[in-house]
């Protein structure tokens, strides 16, 4: 009969989080791509059929290992800075920050199963505590308005959706040759434009 409880699960965890923290662990070493739930089991020193007892498939596991690992790349970065910072040091704060967020979760990305990628999205964002990094951004640019040190009729919107989105592309080309001084020029960019004047 398969253990009910694997070894390094201690009293008051449950097997169910030590098997997604044990896969969120594989993904961030080596990716989604081949993984297999013998390996998770293996690793998480639990029989194979145990993991179909807590989760309905391999790709609902292997969404939340992902889930979780997009999460723990992310308390790995250093803290935002406070509204109070001028908006231009703190636009290349988010800006560094999506850039190290991308670098880190890129590699888990790819290759991965079509049905693992549409599970990972039911799960909702996991980056900014759910509320996801455009989404972030664009509500701390919508601050600034109201503060008066954004124009009032500024896209903060548009330029939110056009940071992320750059960090993400960029990242996506080659996550480890982002190149020098990309998040101030972007930052200079959405701030100044690119309109002769």
């Amino acid at each position: 009969m398969a253990p009910r409880r694997a070894e390094g699960v201690g009293e008051g965890r449950e097997l169910r989080d030590h098997l997604v923290e044990t896969a969120t662990r594989l993904i961030a070493r080596r990716g989604t791509a081949g993984l297999t739930v013998r390996e998770i089991a293996r690793e998480a020193r639990v029989a194979t059929g145990v993991l179909y007892n807590h989760f309905a498939d391999k790709e609902e596991l292997l969404a939340l290992g992902l889930h979780g690992h997009v999460q723990e790349v992310e308390r790995g970065l250093p803290p935002l800075p406070g509204d109070d910072e001028a908006v231009e040091v703190a636009l290349v704060a988010y800006t560094k920050r999506a850039l190290d967020l991308h670098r880190g979760i890129v590699p888990a990305f790819v290759n991965l199963a079509p049905e693992v990628l549409e599970r990972f999205v039911g799960l909702g964002n996991p980056a900014a505590g759910g509320q996801g990094l455009r989404d972030q951004l664009a509500a701390y640019l919508h601050r600034q308005v109201a503060a008066g040190k954004v124009a009032p009729h500024a896209p903060v919107e548009a330029a939110a959706t056009m940071i992320i989105g750059a960090c993400h592309e960029v990242t996506l080309r080659s996550a480890q040759a982002v190149p020098a001084g990309f998040a101030a020029d972007l930052v200079s960019i959405v701030l100044g434009g690119i309109r002769v004047r």
